[in-house]
């Protein structure tokens, strides 16, 4: 006897104290506001190289004739380099440098600025309203330090003061005073606004920290739980009479299919294979109720046929699964092999059949009712005995591999399982079953379901 059970391993996770989560968290936000601050100066740059060159429009209507040229070329000088700073941040990556191309975009669209300035009046000019727009773009869109925000607006503000200044232009005191003063104010709201956006930021990074805690926490109870249902997988020996092999890819962590094969102390042989509705840890425990009951009822009710079982286990599951205020049901067939036979019920899947003597497939329809829709289900089973021959081969699947589908929606289908255990019947059973997942696997774009398969050969008579 071969037997082969196996399911994909969790990958789990490992705790940190206190202070080296505060380490991680610490300089992980570094790194994730560095990011931030990276995407939004190329939005940035983006919208300073777009709106340096159309204010020109406004240029023509306000400047006089004689300055234009003098403007524009201001204004294509600020271009091209915002232009060659926007490739660059799109080459780059974020890193310590980031922070430079917020002041390069306020040196550079702010320097042009002032120079206009000088050149249409000095402090006197109305210009100077363009500099709100910098103090506004750039430290309302990069969510930096509130230190960032005032050193970038001293920045612009000392440019202002000291290109009119050197240029030395007669100014009225008062046109200066207003000047300053709404730049002051610009810069004071922007600077308070940044520093609560910047919290902002911060609170969302520890949300997200915190998130990422209880996500690890949740993956290592899930873990348990995968644990627990892999360690009820079979692993029966000295069946006599049958070579066995079988699988269960769960598509979630927790997997809602079951299969079992169990050596009674009567000296019989069973089969179970089951899927409960839907996938994950409220199906993976209806299963683990379903196996357990299959389990205690072999145990205890010998020579009794698989159609008695099956309402048995279903009165207990029914129940189990109204007190879990669960929507589920499952489907199980339940097969006890004999000498030269084996009996079964149950609604599952088909039982495919491969008989040795004529290399020919025979498929075994199951019929009845699912288990957990209805409390009792006397009357809706029955139990149906089919021959086994040396060297025939049973397969028990479920809807996981034949409704498996490739990227364009056409399923596996049951033929393509059929003709996969006729083509490799020659082969021992693990080998077989392995052929087939590959084959899924390499035929699905998605695993979407579980997967699970039980192939029993018969290898004697007793």
């Amino acid at each position: 006897m071969n037997l082969m059970s196996e399911s994909p391993a969790m990958n789990g996770g490992k705790e940190n104290n206190t202070s080296e989560m505060l380490h991680f968290a610490s300089s992980t936000f570094a790194e994730y506001l560095t990011d931030i601050v990276h995407n939004w100066s190329k939005v940035l740059t983006a919208l300073a190289f777009t709106l340096v060159p159309a204010f020109f429009i406004l240029d023509y209507f306000l400047v006089p004739r004689q300055l234009l040229p003098v403007v524009g070329l201001y204004r294509c000088v600020s271009t091209a380099l915002l232009l060659i700073q926007y490739f660059v941040l799109r080459k780059s990556k974020p890193g310590h440098l980031t922070y430079l191309h917020g002041y390069l975009v306020s040196l550079n669209v702010g320097l042009s600025i002032s120079l206009m300035t000088v050149d249409l009046g000095g402090f006197n000019s109305s210009y100077y309203a363009g500099l709100n727009l910098v103090l506004i773009g750039v430290n309302l869109l990069l969510p930096w330090k509130a230190g960032h925000s005032a050193a970038n607006t001293f920045l612009v503000v000392f440019m202002y003061v000291l290109s009119n200044v050197i240029a030395g232009k007669p100014y009225d005191p008062v046109i200066l005073t207003n000047n300053l003063f709404f730049l002051l104010a610009t810069a004071v709201i922007a600077v308070s606004i940044n520093q609560v956006k910047y919290r902002l930021v911060r609170q969302e990074f520890s949300l997200m920290v915190q998130l990422k805690k209880a996500r690890d926490a949740l993956w290592g109870e899930m873990e348990l739980a995968k644990r627990i249902q892999t360690a009820l997988l079979p692993s029966p020996k000295g069946i006599r009479g049958y070579e066995m092999a079988a699988v269960m890819y769960p598509a979630a962590e927790v997997g809602g299919d079951c299969y079992d094969i169990i050596a009674a102390p009567s000296g019989e042989i069973w089969l179970a294979v089951g899927d409960v509705s839907g996938h994950g840890v409220d199906s993976g425990l209806i299963m683990m109720m379903a196996q357990t009951s299959v389990r205690t009822m072999v145990g205890s009710c010998v020579q009794c046929p698989p159609s008695k079982m099956l309402e048995s286990v279903n009165m207990a599951l029914r129940e189990n699964i109204n007190r879990l205020g669960a929507d589920h049901y499952m489907s199980l067939v339940l097969v006890r092999l004999g000498k030269r036979n084996f009996t079964f019920a149950g609604k599952h899947q088909d039982i495919i059949l491969y008989r040795a003597a004529r290399k020919e497939i025979e498929i075994v329809p199951t019929t009845g009712t699912w288990l957990g829709i209805a409390d009792d289900i006397r009357g809706f089973l029955d139990d149906r005995t089919v021959e086994l021959q040396p060297q025939d081969i049973m397969l028990l699947f479920s809807d996981g591999i034949t409704e498996a589908a490739d990227a364009e929606g056409e399923m596996f289908g049951q033929e393509r399982l059929q003709g996969l255990l006729a083509q490799h019947a020659a082969l021992p059973v693990d080998q077989i079953i392995s052929t087939i997942m590959d084959e899924v696997r390499s035929f699905c774009a998605e695993q979407t379901d579980d997967m699970s398969i039980v192939v029993a050969r018969k290898t004697q008579e007793d």
